[in-house]
């Protein structure tokens, strides 16, 4: 393979068209760079200069290299620069899998937006997946930060995580419904409501378990349906079906027929953690990861 310092070389002997010139552009001694050149003409099996006592030319043929070579060495100082860009975290690509919540709640979008105000250029591709894809998803290096519900584990040998949301839950009441306009809602108002639940996958720790949160509360709920997601638990709750406990992330996207209100008494919320691979080779994974979990203000 052709190395580019003789092909710099090369360069700079063919714009001065004299090597004593060149050699001192160069900081070298003139008889190295003759040597250099002498060795790309052997590697080549081509003449590049026409010789005189004077001067030296280019040939015809060494002008057609001379194009390309110039060619060759822009585009080698704009890798070299990309390259040191990325090793800053300048430029690049981050891979991002992440659950509804970190959406609705602002945690993901606020991140995106510090990012983008500060390295524009970056790739952000995002993937909506279950909380166990997204760690396996980190194991594979198919994705750099996940957004999870359950962390891993805390001598998972791979993985980290730091808690970056606690996000309250609030009732969903519909609109009509007796206790929408109750001043003072207590456990016993709930005892014989018709509840909506909401799947979640089993917590590492029962004292987060909603069923849990409710009978250390005075109350045992009633589920007799079921959703999948809080978003179909308010639009059952906006049809008069029941009720149910929502994040307050999504207050926000409250369909009409909604009343949301607090239960200060009820000891029961939705965490978020920030996850990523222990051995982290790219700065730029590195930047996102702060901007994700370090104090704002």
């Amino acid at each position: 393979m052709i190395d580019l310092r003789q092909l710099r070389y090369f360069e700079v002997v063919a714009e001065e068209e004299h090597v004593g010139r060149a050699a001192e552009r160069l900081h070298i001694s003139q008889s190295p760079l003759s040597r250099q050149i002498a060795q790309l003409e052997e590697r080549l099996g081509l003449t590049l200069f026409e010789r005189s006592q004077q001067r030296i030319r280019l040939t015809r043929d060494g002008q057609t290299f001379l194009a390309e070579t110039k060619a060759l060495l822009t585009h080698a100082n704009r890798l070299e620069s990309l390259g040191k860009r990325l090793g800053r975290g300048e430029e690049g690509g981050l891979c991002i899998g992440y659950i509804e919540n970190a959406m609705h709640a602002g945690v993901l979008p606020n991140a995106l937006r510090v990012l983008r105000d500060d390295r524009p250029t970056v790739h952000i591709k995002l993937y909506n997946l279950p909380s166990l894809e997204q760690l396996e998803g980190l194991r594979q290096r198919s994705l750099d930060i996940a957004l999870v519900g359950e962390p891993p584990a805390a001598d998972d040998p791979d993985l980290t995580a730091l808690q970056v949301l606690d996000d309250p839950m609030l009732l969903a009441l519909p609109e009509h419904h007796p206790l929408a306009q109750q001043k003072h809602l207590l456990p016993e108002h709930l005892a014989e409501q018709q509840w909506i639940g909401v799947q979640r996958k089993p917590s590492a720790n029962p004292a987060d378990d909603f069923v849990a949160a409710c009978i250390r509360a005075g109350f045992t709920p009633q589920i007799p349906m079921e959703a999948s997601e809080p978003f179909t638990a308010l639009g059952l709750v906006a049809s008069g079906l029941g009720v149910a406990m929502v994040q307050k992330g999504l207050s926000r996207n409250a369909p009409p027929g909604v009343v949301l209100r607090e239960l200060p008494w009820l000891t029961y919320t939705t965490p978020l953690w920030a996850a990523w691979h222990r051995i982290n080779l790219r700065p730029l994974v590195e930047t996102f990861r702060k901007v994700l979990t370090e104090p704002k203000g």
